[in-house]
């Protein structure tokens, strides 16, 4: 649909016939039109009033371009529906020495625990339209990879970057809670959310996750905790092949106790499968959208009237100075 944001500015329209209706002292030389001496005395009575008539067209048109380009027309596009309030979720993904460890299988393929997650978290925030996501890395200590942002594909690949070891070899959990705490004290009035990945136990950091737990309740923040790794593998040495569990250290009490704690719910994932499935139970815990409403997309216009506007300005200025070009031309012919 066509519209003028500021429809009254056509009032401005009848400004230049109001002060032509002006008297002046000087009005005959006003009404006048300025033209060279030579092309005067070449031109016709009837040749100087259709120039002056177009002249009085040019300045007309100019004036109602630029009138109507100062009303800001715009075309509105059809309703678009797009979340009313979505979530600020941040999720928070161990690259600790131990997810190095291939338990994993993607799409038939043996993989590590990191890129086990990577292919089905790169899903989940595919499907978070209207949440604001942010990622956090962590192993020595916790470092804020992406800030809270709607940009899902800019999410996805700074997750595909990340590396093993990136930020040390041992498991900051308690640092990875605070820094979420931290992120999120800066966004007021939202629904937040933290997700943890983690296959391992707190080994490093500078607070506790007992500590980084307390603020989290104190400041309303859901946690979900993921404990990511097989129950068994099996592993080749001279002695033969033998089960082992690679997931020992994991600490599920903790990790337990932190979800609950806050509201939230502890997960175990032992294959891609089953981490697929946990991430469609938090889409039903904590849903993309509350409400919807609806937007229609602005287009301006005004720079088409603005343009002819200036076109127009530089035409009423040029073309006198072209006539007395060619007055002169038409003088040096007659000589």
């Amino acid at each position: 649909m066509f519209e003028f944001a500021w429809i009254w500015a056509f009032a401005a329209l009848p400004l230049p016939f109001l002060f032509r209706l002006l008297p002046s002292r000087e009005q005959g030389q006003l009404t006048a039109l300025k033209v060279p001496m030579l092309m005067r005395g070449l031109e016709t009575q009837e040749e100087s009033k259709k120039r002056r008539s177009n002249m009085i067209w040019l300045a007309l048109l100019a004036w109602i371009s630029l009138v109507t380009a100062a009303a800001r027309p715009q075309w509105l596009g059809e309703p678009v529906s797009i979340p009313a309030e979505g979530r600020d979720l941040m999720v928070a993904v161990d690259l600790s020495g131990s997810m190095k460890i291939d338990d994993m299988e993607v799409n038939g393929r043996r993989v590590d625990r990191l890129v086990m997650i990577k292919s089905v978290l790169s899903q989940f925030i595919q499907r978070r339209v209207g949440d604001r996501i942010g990622l956090i890395l962590f192993a020595d200590t916790a470092y804020l990879q992406t800030p809270l942002t709607y940009d899902r594909e800019t999410v996805k690949q700074y997750l595909d970057e990340t590396v093993i070891g990136l930020v040390g070899e041992q498991t900051a959990i308690g640092d990875a809670i605070g820094l979420a705490v931290k992120r999120f004290d800066e966004k007021k009035e939202s629904n937040r959310v933290l997700i943890l990945l983690t296959d391992g136990q707190n080994t490093a950091g500078n607070i506790t996750p007992e500590q980084a737990n307390q603020l989290a309740i104190e400041k309303d923040i859901t946690v979900y905790t993921i404990g990511v790794g097989a129950d068994e593998m099996l592993v080749r040495s001279l002695f033969g092949t033998r089960r082992v569990n690679p997931s020992q250290e994991l600490d599920e009490n903790m990790l337990t106790t932190l979800a609950e704690s806050t509201g939230g719910q502890y997960f175990r994932a032992r294959d891609a499968e089953s981490l697929q499935a946990i991430y469609a139970t938090l889409d039903e815990l904590e849903p993309i959208e509350r409400e919807s409403r609806q937007l229609r997309p602005l287009r301006a216009l005004f720079y088409y009237p603005l343009a002819l506007a200036l076109l127009l300005s530089v035409c009423f200025f040029i073309a006198p100075l072209w006539q007395n070009f060619q007055g002169q031309r038409q003088s040096g012919e007659v000589a």
